[in-house]
């Protein structure tokens, strides 16, 4: 008996989707910031075993739209609710616990299995715990309840076997020796944006898109050209910095971390280009990949 399915991460932004996907990976896939929004896309990451495969999906925390590009951003948690195996509806101890309600009835009318995920419980006093539990209960009858904290790895090890035990028997999906449907140049745009959220402050980071020009691998190193996109011709000064500081730091931990993922050096020049109000341009969303 092979068992598979699409187990798919949804909440609210800022309650670890990410960090909680990694851990159940193993691998670094999506990047992790402090701040809200920092994913955008769906991104796809594969357990494989000779008994079962698992595809997790970690979308972007709900919000509501103000941009063309946020509304795609809520396309794929739509999608991500509709081709689901198994939920997991991630919380934590912090949020205000009926935030977008609508999508709490989405995920109850599902007609798949469900975890609700409460996250960061090294943050919780014991004594809070069990009444958010309970009040949880309340708002997802039919949820399993897994308290974790994906940071310290606290309980994830329970939450994995919950996940085994709900996953559907199946066929595998991907190839046995995937660990997700992402290519190579994606990473690197994720990796470079990652370091443009963590570098920058107040609104450059989500003004910011990146688009890889140039991905050559040879035997011992990868060349690399990529284009930060931002919003105002303003936010390119900021971006480049006094005496182009601020992008050669934001380009040098960027390579690192590369360097890292792809076992290989990286030769990476990085430019900045100005496309005006590009967050609602339907051709520029296209090639960025929000269409997907």
């Amino acid at each position: 008996m092979h068992k598979s399915g699409f187990v798919n991460i949804i909440g609210n932004p800022n309650v670890g989707k990410s960090t909680l996907m990694n851990v159940l990976l193993g691998e670094k896939l999506s990047i992790v910031t402090s701040k809200a929004q920092t994913t955008r896309h769906r991104i796809l990451g594969i357990v494989n075993t000779e008994e079962y495969q698992i595809i997790y999906s970690d979308t972007p925390g709900i919000l509501k739209p103000h941009y063309k590009m946020q509304e795609a951003m809520m396309g794929f948690v739509k999608t991500a609710i509709d081709d689901a195996d198994m939920i997991l509806y991630v919380t934590d101890v912090i949020e205000t616990i009926d935030k977008n309600q609508e999508y709490i009835t989405k995920v109850n009318n599902s007609q798949v299995p469900v975890i609700l995920v409460i996250n960061k419980i090294d943050l919780c006093k014991n004594e809070g715990l069990p009444q958010l539990i309970e009040t949880w209960k309340g708002l997802m009858p039919r949820a399993e309840i897994v308290p974790v904290s994906a940071l310290e790895k606290f309980n994830v090890e329970n939450l994995f076997n919950g996940i085994i035990e709900l996953l559907p028997e199946g066929p595998a999906y991907f190839a046995k020796d995937a660990l997700t449907d992402r290519s190579e140049r994606f990473f690197v745009s994720e990796i470079i944006r990652e370091k443009v959220f963590l570098n920058y402050k107040k609104e450059i980071p989500y003004s910011v898109e990146v688009l890889v020009e140039l991905f050559k691998e040879d035997d011992n190193i990868i060349h690399i050209k990529a284009v930060i996109i931002v919003s105002r011709d303003s936010q390119k000064g900021i971006i480049i910095g006094k005496g182009g500081l601020a992008l050669k730091k934001t380009g040098t931990r960027a390579r690192l971390d590369m360097e890292k993922f792809f076992g290989k050096k990286v030769f990476l020049e990085l430019f900045v280009k100005v496309e005006k109000d590009w967050r609602d341009s339907n051709r520029l969303l296209k090639e960025f990949g929000y269409n997907n």
